[in-house]
C-alpha cells in the first residue's frame, strides 16, 4: 500500500472552477491560511497570473502582498503558481527576459513551487521556463502532461514528452494534467505505467477534475500504479467541475489500505470554512456529477458549456448548440487537435460558433485563432490542415499580426512606464490598464480578517443604513454591540460667508 501526500487546490483551481475566480479575496485567503498550514499538505496551489490580474481588476488588492502574506502565514506549506506557456496575465507571448523577470519576482514574494503546464505540452518550453525558475530562486519545479483524448494524444505521445522532462535536471517532478475530467480508470492502467517508466525515478502526482464523474475512481486506482501526490479541493470548492473533494478522497484511500499523513480535524476545519464561505457569500457549491459520453466529443470546461448556452440564447440562436458541438469537434481537427484548455478552449468555441452562424466557414477568423495558426502559442501537435491553412493566410488580418512587434524588453518597458518602478509594479503595468493598476493602489491595504457568520449582520445594516425612515440602527449580540446614528448633514454656507 503506498503512502500518499494531498495537494490542495481550493484556491486557486476550486475558486476558478466553481466561483469563476472571483470567490477569494486576500481576507479570505489569509483568515483559513494558519489551518490549511496544519492539514499537511505537499503543497497548496495558491495561484496563477491569471488570478493575479483578477485580484488587481476585480478586488482592487495587491496580489504580490497576497503572496506574501499568505507565504508568511503557512511556512510549513509550500505555495504554487502554475504557469500556462511564456505567458503573464496578458494572452501576448512574453519574451524570455520578460519571464525570467516574472519569475524571480514570485520567488522573491514567497512563491516556492512553480507548476509549468504549457497547453501545447511543449517539453522544450517548460524546459526553458523550468531553469529560468531555478536560476531566479526558485526551489521546486514540476512539469504537467495535458492529458485529452484525440487520435494523436497516445500513450507512446505522453511517454515521450515524460521523458524529455525528466532529463531536466530543473524539473523535480511531473504531473498529469486532466482539466476535462477525461481519464478512466482503464486508461490510467496504461497510461501511468508507460509514463513511470520514462521518468527514472521522479515524482509523479494527478490532478483531474469531477466534470463527468471519473476522477474520484481514478484517483483510487492511481496510487496502486504509482502516483505520489493527488490534488484536491475542499468543502463547497471541490466537485462538480472541479477537484475531488479531500475529505472524502482522504477516507477513501485510508479504506483501501492506504496512508495519508494529514491532520484529520484541521481538514474538516478546512472543509466547513469553505462551505461556510459558500453560503454567507451566495456562492455556488460543488456537488458530484454523473457521466456524461457526450462530453468526451466536445471536451468544453463545464464552465465553458454555460456560456456557449448564454451566448448562443442572447443572439437567439439556442437551437443551433447541437451544431456548434458537432463544429466544435471539427474544428479542432482541423486545427491539429489542440488540447481544449484555456486559450484554446475559449478559442475552438469561438471559432465553431463562428462557423455555424456565418455563411461561409472560417469566413470570420478571430486574431487570437490567426495568432494560434501562425505559431503565436507554440508549435501545434500536428500542422493544420492546408486548406484551412492557406484560408487563414490569405486573410488580411493575418498579415497584420505577423507584422507585430515582439514585446518591448525590460529596459524599454521600464523608460515608458517608469524607471524607479519596483519588479512587482512593472510586471503589472506592463500586462494590465495602467487605471486598474491605478485604482489597487489607490485602495490601500487589503483587509486580513474575514468571518462568514458575519455576512448576514453586514447586509442587516447595509439595508437598514440605506433606509430613510430611520434615525438610529442599533446591533445587540453576546458580546457585541454596534450602534448607528444618522446626523443630519450641515446646511451650506453662502459663498463669502464667516
Amino acid at each position: 500500500m503506498a503512502d500518499i501526500q494531498l495537494v490542495e487546490t481550493s484556491l486557486r483551481d476550486g475558486n476558478q472552477c466553481v466561483w469563476a475566480a472571483l470567490g477569494i479575496d486576500t481576507a479570505r485567503t489569509l483568515t483559513i491560511a494558519p489551518v490549511m498550514d496544519r492539514v499537511g499538505f505537499k503543497a497548496i496551489d495558491f495561484t496563477t497570473s491569471t488570478h493575479m490580474g483578477v485580484a488587481v481588476r476585480y478586488k482592487r488588492e495587491d496580489p504580490w502582498e497576497r503572496i506574501r502574506l499568505m507565504a508568511a502565514a503557512t511556512p510549513r506549506t509550500p505555495l504554487q503558481f502554475m504557469s500556462t506557456g511564456f505567458r503573464f496575465i496578458s494572452w501576448e507571448t512574453a519574451s524570455p527576459e520578460f519571464m525570467a523577470l516574472a519569475f524571480q519576482a514570485l520567488a522573491r514574494n514567497g512563491i516556492r513551487r512553480f507548476c509549468l503546464a504549457d497547453p501545447m505540452n511543449d517539453a522544450e518550453a517548460n524546459i526553458a521556463c523550468a531553469r529560468m525558475i531555478k536560476a531566479g530562486g526558485g526551489e521546486y519545479v514540476i512539469a504537467a502532461l495535458v492529458f485529452t483524448i484525440s487520435p494523436i494524444h497516445d500513450d507512446a505521445y505522453y511517454a515521450q514528452r515524460a521523458s524529455r522532462l525528466a532529463a531536466c535536471a530543473d524539473v523535480d517532478a511531473l504531473y498529469i494534467k486532466d482539466p476535462g475530467g477525461l481519464l478512466s480508470p482503464k486508461r490510467a492502467a496504461t497510461l501511468i505505467p508507460a509514463i513511470k517508466a520514462r521518468i527514472a525515478g521522479k515524482p509523479l502526482e494527478l490532478h483531474s477534475h469531477c466534470t463527468i464523474g471519473l476522477a474520484e475512481h481514478t484517483y483510487l486506482e492511481a496510487p496502486d500504479l504509482g502516483v505520489s501526490a493527488l490534488q484536491c479541493a475542499s468543502g463547497a470548492a471541490a466537485d462538480g467541475i472541479s477537484n475531488p473533494p479531500a475529505g472524502r478522497m482522504v477516507a477513501n484511500l485510508r479504506a483501501s489500505g492506504h496512508t495519508v499523513q494529514i491532520d484529520t480535524e484541521a481538514l474538516t476545519e478546512l472543509e466547513s470554512y469553505f462551505t461556510r464561505l459558500a453560503e454567507a457569500e451566495g456562492l455556488p457549491s460543488g456537488s458530484p456529477q454523473g457521466f456524461d459520453a457526450g462530453y468526451q466529443h466536445h471536451q468544453l470546461p463545464g464552465g465553458m458549456v454555460g456560456t456557449m448556452r448564454r451566448h448562443l440564447r442572447e443572439s437567439r440562436v439556442a437551437h443551433l448548440e447541437g451544431a456548434v458541438i458537432e463544429e466544435l469537434g471539427r474544428v479542432r481537427q482541423e486545427l491539429g487537435w489542440p488540447i481544449v484548455m484555456t486559450p484554446f478552449s475559449q478559442i475552438l468555441l469561438t471559432q465553431a460558433v463562428m462557423n455555424v452562424t456565418s455563411p461561409e466557414r472560417y469566413s470570420v477568423v478571430p486574431d487570437e485563432l490567426i495568432r494560434y495558426a501562425i505559431g503565436r502559442f507554440g508549435r501545434p501537435t500536428v500542422p493544420i490542415e492546408p486548406n484551412v491553412m492557406e484560408r487563414i493566410a490569405s486573410l488580411p488580418r493575418t498579415r497584420e499580426l505577423e507584422a507585430e512587434p515582439p514585446m518591448p524588453s525590460v529596459a524599454e518597458l521600464r523608460s515608458k512606464l517608469g524607471k524607479g518602478l519596483a519588479d512587482e509594479e512593472l510586471l503589472l503595468r506592463a500586462t494590465m490598464p495602467q487605471a486598474q493598476v491605478d485604482a489597487m493602489l489607490a485602495a490601500g491595504p487589503a483587509p486580513r480578517r474575514y468571518d462568514p457568520a458575519s455576512r448576514p449582520v453586514l447586509d442587516l445594516i447595509r439595508k437598514l443604513t440605506a433606509r430613510d425612515d430611520l434615525s438610529e440602527v442599533s446591533v445587540q449580540k453576546e458580546g457585541f454591540q454596534l450602534r448607528l446614528r444618522r446626523v443630519a448633514a450641515r446646511a451650506q454656507r453662502p459663498a463669502g460667508a464667516q
